[in-house]
């Protein structure tokens, strides 16, 4: 038997989904949530196989109640159960530590395939959700490709300084900065400068 939490701040689509468990001989609610924090304090005394959570709670969002339950249980499996199909959302609870991912109109039936393949090890999204972002995902971390001299501009990017300040450090020109600077966006799948900061940042290059 699968033993579930469902945290959900809509009372019909706990309802809904209960209803639909409660069909099945291999999936059964053991008990539902409003809030993430309430979400966490469930799963602690009910110690479930799987959680099917929101995003968007009151409280604690279903990213950080994610975080916090896969510290504390590791082998938890938790489905995200979302209206939002952005990429970024997605692969922040993925990050979170989620082993899937479904649209609130997704068909019931889905919700318990998915529930099922999560059990048994494998990753499960809505059949709606373009998942291509997640190839690009894949490079990220990994700074191998990187020359040497992106490297360096990395290192001075995470300090905080400018493309001039990088030009003149490196007795090379500006335009070549921002050149490397476009080939490492590339090379690390990510989409824009800011998150270029927080990529260099995040993996202590400012050190």
């Amino acid at each position: 038997m699968i033993k579930i939490i469902i945290a959900e701040d809509h009372q019909a689509l706990i309802d809904g989904v209960s209803l639909l468990m409660k069909m099945t001989d291999d999936i059964q609610v053991l008990s539902t949530a409003t809030d993430g924090e309430m979400l966490i304090d469930r799963v602690r005394l009910y110690n479930p196989d799987v959680v099917l959570t929101d995003i968007r709670m009151p409280k604690i969002d279903g990213v950080a109640a994610t975080k916090i339950l896969k510290r504390e249980f590791p082998k938890l499996k938790v489905i995200a159960f979302s209206m939002f199909d952005q990429s970024e959302v997605i692969r922040d609870m993925l990050d979170a530590g989620a082993s899937g991912y479904l649209l609130k109109n997704s068909g019931l039936v889905e919700v318990q395939n998915a529930i099922r393949a999560v059990v048994q090890g494998d990753t499960y999204f809505d059949k709606n959700i373009d998942t291509s972002f997640l190839e690009v995902k894949k490079t990220r971390g990994n700074t191998d490709h990187l020359s040497d001299r992106e490297i360096e501009i990395l290192k001075c990017i995470a300090r905080g300084k400018t493309n001039s300040e990088i030009a003149d450090e490196l007795c090379i020109g500006r335009s070549t900065v921002e050149t490397h600077r476009k080939n490492m966006l590339r090379k690390l799948g990510l989409s824009g400068f800011n998150e270029l900061v927080r990529y260099a940042i995040e993996r202590k290059y400012d050190m």
